[in-house]
C-alpha cells in the first residue's frame, strides 16, 4: 500500500522529470533567450519556478532553500530539485493542512496540482526561448485544461496567463490548449 506522500511524491515526479529534461537540453547561450512569457528569458522562467515553490514552502513553515549556485540554471534546478524530492517524501511535509483559496488542501496536493501547472506549462515556455521542440502529453494538456477550468476567472488574474489567443483552423490540441493559456505557438503566432 502506498502512502499518501508516496503518491505526492511519484505525482510530482511525473511532472518534474520532463521538466528536468527540457533544463537539461537547454544550450548555455540559450537561457537568456525570450520566452512566451511577456519580458522573461528562460532562465527568468526557471528562477520564477524555484523562487514560487520555495516562498510557497516558506509561507507554511517548511525550508526548501539550497546552496545552489544561482547563476547557472541547470544547477539552480537540479538542487532545487533534489530538496523538493526530499520534501515530498516526508509525510509530515506532503500531508501538512492549510486553508487556500480553494478551501482546505495539503502542500502536497498544491504541489502537485498548482505548482504541477507551472512545471508543465513553463517546461513548454523554456522549450520555445531555447528553440527546442516540446510536445506535452495527453495527459498533460488534461491537467493543463483542468487546471485553467479550476482557476476560473483568476486563469487571467495579473501574473497567471495572458488572455487567450486565436488559434488556426485545424491547430491540434496543444495549440488550442497553448492558446486558452494565452501563449501563441510557432503555428499560430
Amino acid at each position: 500500500m502506498t502512502s499518501p506522500s508516496t503518491d505526492v511524491l511519484a505525482s510530482y515526479l511525473r511532472l518534474a522529470d520532463p521538466f528536468a529534461s527540457v533544463v537539461d537540453r537547454v544550450p548555455n547561450h540559450a537561457w537568456d533567450g525570450s520566452s512566451p512569457c511577456a519580458g522573461w528569458s528562460a532562465r527568468d522562467v526557471l528562477t520564477h519556478v524555484v523562487t514560487t515553490q520555495r516562498d510557497f514552502l516558506e509561507q507554511r513553515g517548511v525550508d526548501a532553500a539550497t546552496t545552489a549556485d544561482h547563476e547557472d540554471p541547470t544547477v539552480l534546478w537540479r538542487a532545487h530539485d533534489e530538496r523538493m524530492r526530499e520534501l515530498l517524501a516526508d509525510p509530515d511535509v506532503a500531508g501538512r493542512e492549510y486553508d487556500g483559496v480553494f478551501g482546505r488542501t495539503t502542500v502536497g496536493a498544491s504541489i502537485v496540482t498548482f505548482y504541477g501547472f507551472d512545471l508543465v506549462v513553463h517546461r513548454w515556455d523554456i522549450a520555445v526561448a531555447a528553440g527546442l521542440d516540446e510536445h506535452l502529453s495527453d495527459e498533460e494538456l488534461e491537467l493543463l485544461d483542468r487546471s485553467a477550468d479550476g482557476f476560473g476567472d483568476h486563469l487571467y488574474d495579473d501574473g497567471v496567463c495572458k488572455p487567450a489567443v486565436p488559434v488556426r483552423n485545424g491547430a491540434d490540441r496543444q495549440e488550442r490548449v497553448l492558446a486558452r493559456l494565452g501563449r501563441p505557438t510557432p503555428a499560430n503566432a
